[in-house]
């Protein structure tokens, strides 16, 4: 008998909360000595080669046209059009913490695609997602994070390509298992470099010792594990179930900036944290509570 709270599926959820969460002041640290761009795309282009070299080298088959096709145009709406616009937002001068509470969005944009594709929504899921918005709301009560209109329009594009792309590569004839991952994040990779090429992105100077930090932990924890993580969920789960760390990542945006930023919250915020883990719980339930899709 399968157990109704499969070990793989809890470490990937565990994954997507903490280590996402982290990553939004990892890209902040980044971009203050590399080209935003760039950066990204150097990022997911060595996750994505070390993780295909070690698969082929496993003995994993080399992706059909056919995979490698679905894989590059994936990896474009939720790498170069969802990271790659937080990174330039992030760059542009729009504060982590308000990019984590924009990137929130996500699952409601999820809930709306779906949708479109003729899945039905229960009614814990849209509890959840009423829920969790209102605890994003709650969350920016008393903050006085400014982020420029075009930043904050950049991010929402970026939360909607990622809910789009997280729901249309359901349909899509990817690579089995980790091998998915390698080559989305090896197809969005490129096309970031097209992107930085074309923008006249340059390194003007060697990145900092703290900016060499951040790029390799985007790489390993960021890229190979989180990403597979979302990877593994979106194959395994509803988009709504697997895009819910969406309301668990600004909580521990705020809680990096109290622990290494000084930073202070108030009452609203905390009630926004209880309010926010309890829009998870919903959300996730219906999930949690029948078998994995197959």
């Amino acid at each position: 008998m399968r157990p109704r709270f499969p070990l793989l599926l809890i470490a990937a959820f565990a994954a997507l909360y903490i280590i996402w969460g982290s990553t939004y002041l990892a890209i902040r640290i980044g971009v203050e000595t590399w080209p935003p761009l760039l950066m990204a795309a150097a990022r997911f282009l060595i996750a994505g080669s070390l993780m295909y070299g070690y698969l082929r080298l496993r003995g994993t088959p080399a992706p059909t046209w056919r995979e490698w096709r679905a894989a590059i145009l994936v990896g474009t709406l939720l790498l170069a059009f969802g990271n790659g616009g937080v990174t330039l937002a992030e760059h542009a001068g729009v504060a982590s913490g308000v990019a984590a509470l924009a990137v929130a969005t996500v699952p409601l944009f999820t809930l709306l695609f779906s949708r479109w594709f003729g899945h039905s929504n229960s009614k814990l899921e849209w509890a959840g997602i009423a829920l969790g918005m209102t605890g994003i709301a709650l969350l920016n009560v008393g903050s006085n994070l400014q982020a420029s209109p075009a930043g904050a329009a950049l991010i929402l594009f970026a939360a909607a390509s990622w809910a789009f792309g997280s729901v249309w590569s359901k349909t899509q004839p990817l690579p089995a298992g980790p091998m998915a991952s390698a080559t989305e994040m090896l197809g969005g990779g490129a096309v970031m470099l097209l992107g930085s090429v074309l923008s006249g992105e340059r390194m003007t100077q060697m990145p900092s010792a703290a900016g060499w930090g951040a790029f390799l932990y985007l790489i390993f924890f960021g890229s190979i594990i989180a990403f597979s993580s979302y990877v593994y969920l979106l194959k395994h789960v509803r988009p709504a179930a697997a895009t819910s760390y969406a309301y668990v990542n600004p909580v521990v945006a705020v809680l990096l900036g109290i622990l290494f930023a000084n930073e202070q919250i108030g009452g609203e915020e905390w009630l926004a944290m209880l309010v926010i883990i309890s829009a998870v719980v919903l959300i996730g339930l219906p999930q949690w509570r029948r078998q994995p899709d197959q």
